[in-house]
Parts: structure tokens; sequence; C-alpha cells
């Protein structure tokens, strides 16, 4: 094994780049994976002993995430996501497709070694949705006959041109809509430091650290009712007032871009396309609680925008808005990037630190929380993309004007990813509060072909869904909840009246069963037998007494488990049950009525 200048190069900065040595394991890791095509047994030692740690301890941290792997795979990796956005829009088409010209099937490489396939879960972009990844490219809005071009061109040698910018992301505005985190979306060059500054940028940051103190930064986004964008919709405000003042012990700010839940892709294209706009904030966010350090947390399937990120952090240094004594305020702030790689879990807040880490992503035990006892047993916020763009506008045009876009206690403008059967998919940026039925019908075009509408995932694929019946509500954190469901963390899924919802549940829970950690027993037994249920219920070999033992088991998740993950895959499930039992009752007689290839395959197999 020997390692290029360039990566030698990379391991000497990470391995001096953190607090805690460790933390370097899993960049290291992926780098290496970069070069060679997988980590071998020879790099497992390298690693290592650069980062005083066992063998072992690599060996068991690796196995844990889905991106790394310990055996070449092909050339060019294709790799094909099922998930509920994709599924809906064809993602099942373009698997069979890929099967069949490749002559191969998951996890398995062609003879020649140029192809190998995978199935994967949401690669974060649903609103361009039926798409795939080669490698780290992402090739959106897929029909069998594009994906047969795509490969092609592989075939002879060329790379085709991936996706220039995340599809749905930049559309005619709407005039509802209320353009804010994301007014610089479509300008030239929108993520250079020029360009920025051009539009505004680092205003803020002068405002916070020249005329307020880390107390008012505070108490202005308290008036902002900015409330956690991730999903949770905790106050941020308030989350920043639990960091203790008088701690002795370094500070830290998380930003939390492994955006993975199902529907949801708007961090990216924020990263993509507004970089500064996230350091601004990340750097106020540090000024308000007295940390002088930061980490963006970058889900690894978003490989190419953690290197914009990595520019527009270098370009934030030349220019003083990085670093010692950020204009001239006496005010010292370091930014690194840092990339995950494949499991859903670290986008909780504890198992995110445990990879920050360089260990295994395992929830913590709370309390403590982590604005108490965080990274590196120190006092930490965690704020994911979203949220943390948002604080430069609050700071520009003060808490209340900003609490004023939206509803009392939901301030602000919120992005929405709207995939699945829908006429105009993408994300917008709309006040909170917005009427659902009015955001579907007038500025996201309605359903496709004249069909009407069946369900409606609100906020991810963790929500309780909504019927066609319960979507006449404003959209804020506390109507959605009241109406039995979440605004979660803004990725909508429409289904139209074809969809079937025992195909839905089964889709959803496979995605839960392959994304916990199994650290507690009710999540990791919970998710296998309830995937292995709806499995054999949508193969048409369901008993009668399964359809209450489906809702019984999930409802035996809720509230049990260590992490929201066993609560996520509970509820879209029980809701499922409940609104639509009578499809199940369908399936008992081994026929799907809204799927005719499944009813052939059934038939055969009975």
């Amino acid at each position: 094994m020997q390692m290029s200048p360039q990566l030698t190069a990379k391991f000497e900065k990470l391995q001096n780049a953190y607090p805690v040595k460790r933390s370097a394991l899993i960049p290291m890791m992926m780098y290496a994976q970069d070069e060679f095509g997988y980590v071998s047994d020879e790099m497992i030692a390298e690693i290592a002993k650069r980062l005083d740690l066992l063998p072992i301890q690599v060996e068991e941290t690796l196995a844990y995430y889905s991106m790394l792997r310990r055996k070449p795979m092909g050339k060019y990796h294709v790799q094909v996501c099922t998930n509920v956005a994709c599924m809906l829009r064809g993602g099942y088409d373009i698997l069979d497709q890929a099967r069949k010209r490749l002559e191969i099937g998951h996890k398995e490489t062609t003879e020649d070694g140029v192809f190998s396939l995978e199935e994967v879960e949401c690669i974060g972009a649903c609103t361009g949705a039926p798409a795939m990844q080669v490698n780290y490219d992402f090739y959106e809005n897929l029909t069998v006959n594009k994906f047969d071009r795509i490969l092609e061109e592989f075939d002879k040698g060329r790379k085709p041109a991936p996706e220039p910018v995340i599809s749905g992301a930049l559309h005619d505005r709407h005039p509802l809509e209320t353009p804010l985190i994301s007014s610089r979306w479509g300008i030239k060059d929108s993520r250079k430091i020029d360009v920025y500054l051009k539009n505004g940028g680092y205003k803020a940051l002068e405002k916070a650290l020249k005329q307020m103190t880390p107390e008012t930064i505070i108490d202005e986004v308290k008036k902002s009712s900015l409330r956690g964008r991730g999903g949770a919709g905790f106050p941020t405000g308030m989350k920043w007032s639990f960091v203790p003042k008088d701690s002795p012990k370094a500070k830290y700010v998380i930003c939390n871009a492994d955006e993975s839940e199902p529907g949801t892709c708007k961090d990216r294209p924020l990263m993509e396309m507004d970089p500064h706009q996230l350091i601004e904030g990340m750097v106020i966010a540090g000024r308000a609680i007295g940390a002088n350090r930061g980490f963006i947390y970058i889900r690894g399937e978003y490989r190419y925008v953690l290197d914009l990120v990595e520019e527009a952090i270098q370009e934030a240094y030349q220019r003083g808005y990085l670093g010692k004594n950020i204009l001239d305020s006496g005010f010292d702030y370091d930014l690194l990037i840092h990339t995950g790689a494949g499991a859903y879990e670290c986008g909780e807040e504890s198992a995110l630190m445990e990879s920050l880490e360089g260990k295994r992503g395992y929830p913590r035990i709370k309390p403590p929380f982590p604005a108490v006892v965080g990274l590196y047993g120190c006092p930490t916020i965690i704020n994911n993309v979203e949220t943390l763009s948002a604080v430069p506008s609050i700071i520009n045009e003060g808490g209340e004007a900003y609490a004023n876009r939206g509803t009392p206690k939901n301030g602000g403008t919120r992005l929405l990813c709207v995939a699945g059967h829908i006429n105009k998919p993408g994300i917008y940026e709309i006040p909170l509060g917005m009427n659902m039925k009015k955001f579907i019908y007038e500025m996201a075009g309605g359903i496709p072909n004249g069909k009407k509408l069946k369900a409606v995932i609100p906020g991810g694929s963790s929500c309780p869904i909504l019927t066609a019946d319960e979507i006449d509500l404003p959209m804020d954190y506390d109507s959605v909840a009241k109406a039995g469901s979440m605004l979660g963390s803004g990725g909508m899924v429409v289904m139209d009246e074809d969809t079937c919802m025992v195909d839905m549940a089964r889709r959803i829970m496979h995605f839960y069963a392959h994304e916990s950690c199994g650290w507690c027993i009710p999540c990791r037994e919970g998710t296998t037998w309830l995937r292995k249920m709806l499995e054999r219920f949508h193969a048409g070999l369901g008993r009668p007494e399964d359809i209450d033992l489906v809702g019984e088991l999930a409802r035996n998740m809720l509230g049990r488990t260590f992490c929201p993950l066993g609560d996520a895959a509970a509820l879209p499930t029980i809701s499922i049950v409940q609104k639509w039992r009578n499809e199940f009752e369908d399936h008992l007689n081994g026929r799907c009525a809204y799927n005719k290839a499944s009813n052939e395959l059934l038939l055969g197999a009975r």
C-alpha cells in the first residue's frame, strides 16, 4: 500500500485537527477508501497507528457505517434510491433496469469490475426523484432511457455531467413564497464570498460582534420564535440559554448536516448555494454561548457539498471572518468540516457527537443534555443547517420582525420540500402557518394526471400520515401537532389515489429496520419484526390477526427506546393501520388493488 502525497497530507492534517485524535478516524477511513476503493487490513493498521488506537477499535467502528467497505466495489458504483419519494416516481423501475442491464444484484460487481450495484436508502434528492448516485455524483429525474444513456457514457469511459444543482431548488418563485434564507439561490457564484458580501453577507456578524453582547444575541433569537428546523421544533434561543455561562470547559457549536430523513433535501442546497450564510450563523452562535470552535457534520453521501463548504470556510479564514480576532472584536472562532459515513442514526444529536468523537453512532442516555455535557464532555449546542442559516436574518432584521413572518410561537419562514405525486416538486420557502391544502394545490401545482389526493407525509417519513381530508390546516409546528402529526424536517411527500398504503408502510419500515443502530431491544427487534410482517402482508400472505398485531407491535415501541428512532418507525405505521385498515383487509385475499405488477408476482409465489 503506497499512499499518495495528497492522502498523506490529509492524514497529517486530520491527526492534528481535533481536540481528541480519535475524532479523525471516520474522515481518515473515508479518504482512504476514496483512494483505494476500500479499507484494507493494512490501512486499518496504518490509521490505528496514527491515532493511537488498536486495530480492533478501527475495525469495529468501520463495521457500523454503511458507506465504508472492506472489499472493492466496481469502478463505477451505482446506487439507486428506492425510498418513499423515489418509490412513488419509479425508483423500483430504475432498479429493475439496473439489474437487467448490468446482470448483477444488490452489492454485486460485474465480472469485468467496471460496475457494481446497490439499492440504497434516501440520498437527499427527493425533489429530483427518482434519483441515483454513481460514486459521489447525483443523477436525478431519471427515466429508464435516461438511466441507460448515463450507463452507456460510463461504459465508454466518459463521465456524464451530474446534476449541476439539486433539482427543485431553483424554480420560478411563486408570489406566495417569501425568500429569506434562500434569497441568494440562483445568483451566479452565490457560494463565493465576494457575491455573499455584495448581497448583505457578514453584516449580521459585524453587528453581533460590535453592537451586541452574548446575552442580547440570545434574547433576539428567543424573540424570533425560531424553532429547530431539523425535526424536533425546539425553541432555538431557549436551547442556547441552557449552556452554563461559568463553565471552565471549552464550549462547542455543532451544525447537524446529516440530512437523512426520507422526503427531506433542503439543507443540501443551503450548503451548495449559500455556505457563507451557514458559516456566519455558526460564528454568531459561538459568540452567543462563548464557544470558540465549531464543527459541521455533513452526511457522507453529500461529498461534493463537503468540498464546496470547505472552500467557503477557507475563503472566510482568508477574509478574517474565521480565525483569530474576527473583525478586530477580540473574538476567536475556528470551524472544521467533518464527514459522516452513512448512518441515519447519526442525525440524532447524541449519536452525532459519538460519531464526531470517532466512535459508532450510538445514542447517549439523557440527561445530561448536550448543553451541559456534550462533545468531549463539554457544553455543546447542536442545530441543523436551516436553523443556523436563519440566524443572520434574525440579527439583521430583529427578532420581533422575524417572528412576525410566521405565527405565534412559530417564527419566520421555513424551507419545505415537496415530492412524490405532485406536479411541481421542489423546495419552497414559505411563511410558517401557510395552509397545507393551499400550498399543495396552488404553489406545488396539485396532483398529476387529474388523480385524487390520498395521503400526505407532512414533514418526513417519521411523521404520522395525514389523509386528504386532514390537510386543510396551517403549516406550523403547533397546528400540525394538533392534527396528530408533525411538521418535522419539512419533507412533504404526496401520494395519489393509486398508492398502496400497505406498500408504503412496508417501505417506511424497511428504512427504519435498516437504519436502527441495534443498541436497544424494542427498536432492534421491533423494526425487524414489523418489516417482516409488512413484507409478508404485502405479499398476500398475511393473517387477519396480523393487522392488529402490527399496530400493537408499533405501539409497544413508543417511548421505549433510547432515541426517537423507535418512535419514528412506529408513528407512521400506527397511522397507516388506523386510517387504511381496509387496504390491509384487501391484502388478506392475496391482492393489492393498486399494484398490478406486485399481484402478478404474488400469484406466481403462491
